[in-house]
C-alpha cells in the first residue's frame, strides 16, 4: 500500500517555472503549501538515471533528503516514434544551447531529424507521445513514483504561446489545438502530468482534505 501525504508543505523538486506552475495548479484543491526548489537554494541534481522514473526519484530523494521535507519531482519528455524514442530522457538537453536552453531550437532540431528521415524513406510517422513520471518522496528515503503518458502527432510549424517546452508542436489524439494553444484547463484536464498526478492524489493524496 502506498504511503499517504500527510505534511503541510511540499517541495517541488524543480527549477523550470512552468513545471512549479502546473504543479502548484494540480495541487491547489489540496491544503498544500508548495515550494519550489530554487527558493530554497537547493541545487539541481546531475540526471544520470535511464528512465523517467530513475530520474524522477533522484531529484525528489536529494532535494527530501538536503532539505528535510518531502519532495515531489517530474521527469517528463517527449518521445517521437520515427526517432526511436528520442529526445525521451534527454529532452532538456535537446534544447541545450551556449545561451542556455531554447526550446524553439529543440523544435526545429526535432523537425529537421524529421526531414532528413524523410529524405531516406518514403513514409516517417509524426506519432510521439508526452511522458511524465511524478516521484514523491519522503527525508527517510521513501519514495512513490507515478508514470502517465499522453498520445498524439507533431506539427509544424509551431503553434500556441501556452504551456512551454514541446508544447506547440504536440497535438494530443484527437484534438485539433496544440497544448501551446490550449488554456491550462484544458491541458491540465488530460497531459501526462494530470494522467500521472491523478495516480499519485488516488494512491498517496486521498484521505487529505481538500
Amino acid at each position: 500500500m502506498a504511503r499517504h501525504f500527510t505534511a503541510p508543505k511540499l517541495i517541488v523538486a524543480s527549477h523550470n517555472e512552468g513545471k512549479l506552475v502546473e504543479i502548484a495548479d494540480l495541487l491547489a484543491d489540496f491544503a498544500v503549501e508548495t515550494v519550489g526548489a530554487a527558493a530554497l537554494g537547493l541545487p539541481e541534481p546531475e540526471e544520470t538515471g535511464k528512465t523517467f522514473i530513475a530520474n524522477a526519484e533522484l531529484k525528489a530523494l536529494a532535494a527530501a533528503t538536503t532539505a528535510g521535507l518531502p519532495a515531489l519531482s517530474d521527469d517528463s519528455g517527449l518521445a517521437v516514434d520515427a526517432l526511436d524514442g528520442a529526445p525521451g530522457i534527454y529532452s532538456a538537453r535537446w534544447a541545450e544551447t551556449a545561451n542556455g536552453r531554447d526550446f524553439d531550437f529543440a523544435m526545429h532540431k526535432i523537425e529537421m531529424a524529421l526531414n532528413q528521415k524523410a529524405q531516406r524513406q518514403k513514409h516517417v510517422p509524426r506519432t510521439a507521445r508526452f511522458i511524465c513520471a511524478l516521484s514523491l518522496a519522503w527525508p527517510d528515503g521513501h519514495v512513490e513514483s507515478f508514470e502517465g503518458t499522453v498520445e498524439g502527432s507533431l506539427v509544424w510549424p509551431m503553434r500556441g504561446k501556452n504551456g512551454f517546452g514541446y508544447d506547440p508542436i504536440f497535438l494530443p489524439e484527437g484534438g485539433d489545438l496544440t497544448f501551446g494553444e490550449m488554456n491550462p484547463e484544458a491541458k491540465h484536464a488530460m497531459s501526462h502530468r494530470a494522467d500521472a498526478f491523478a495516480q499519485l492524489v488516488a494512491a498517496c493524496f486521498a484521505d487529505k482534505p481538500k
